[in-house]
């Protein structure tokens, strides 16, 4: 069982990067939320180092072995707590993440189906079911410190006007917050209140 992996990044595809570790290659799948991170820390150090969750897939009579790499134990953590819910295997539980983790915990809290069933291969019926099964379990998953949630010292002042008409509008809080977070991390060149709220519009569009 690989538990963990350290070495050198020697190619980067869409879902996962080769890893290469005295001279041999490895393939380590990494969820869109993990890949973020490790392109941040890819631009700090050549080098990588990641927790990993080893299980073999079965196909075709055959067990193929599939690396999926984090850069954390609490990532590792939140990601076996979702395969715990019926009908998420560990291959659909990497398409499904590609959010924040910590506003993914936060969707589960509040109970929030609309933002989950959003995610890849997440239906309505399955997004209940991840709620049911898990929403006593992911606060400290929210307090995981994404970039794509954390508002930049600038962006303070246009989050929190967005989040006052979105208020006057009948949203509740939590879900105003939600809305807002998202429409930041999909447009980050955001600089006022009027695109971010043009921005969130766009995002009820295509619910």
């Amino acid at each position: 069982m690989i538990a963990r992996i350290s070495g050198r990044v020697v190619q980067k595809n869409s879902d996962n990067i080769l890893v290469e570790v005295g001279g041999i290659s490895y393939q380590v799948f990494l969820p869109q939320a993990v890949m973020q991170g490790v392109e941040e820390k890819q631009g700090q150090d050549a080098g990588i180092d990641l927790i990993t969750y080893h299980y073999h897939q079965v196909e075709s009579s055959r067990a193929k072995p599939i690396l999926i790499g984090f850069i954390n134990e609490i990532e590792k953590d939140f990601f076996e707590q979702f395969i715990t819910v019926s009908g998420i295997g560990p291959r659909a539980a990497m398409r499904a993440l590609n959010k924040p983790i910590s506003m993914i915990a936060q969707s589960i809290y509040e109970g929030n189906v609309n933002f989950l069933s959003s995610l890849p291969g997440i239906g309505k019926q399955r997004a209940k079911e991840i709620v049911a099964k898990l929403q006593n379990k992911v606060g400290k998953f929210g307090l995981i410190r994404d970039s794509g949630i954390i508002y930049q010292e600038e962006k303070k002042d246009i989050a929190e006007d967005a989040l006052a008409v979105l208020l006057q509008l009948q949203y509740k809080k939590s879900e105003a917050r939600m809305m807002i977070n998202k429409a930041l991390e999909n447009s980050p060149q955001i600089k006022t209140s009027e695109e971010l709220l043009n921005e969130i519009y766009k995002q009820k569009q295509k619910e």
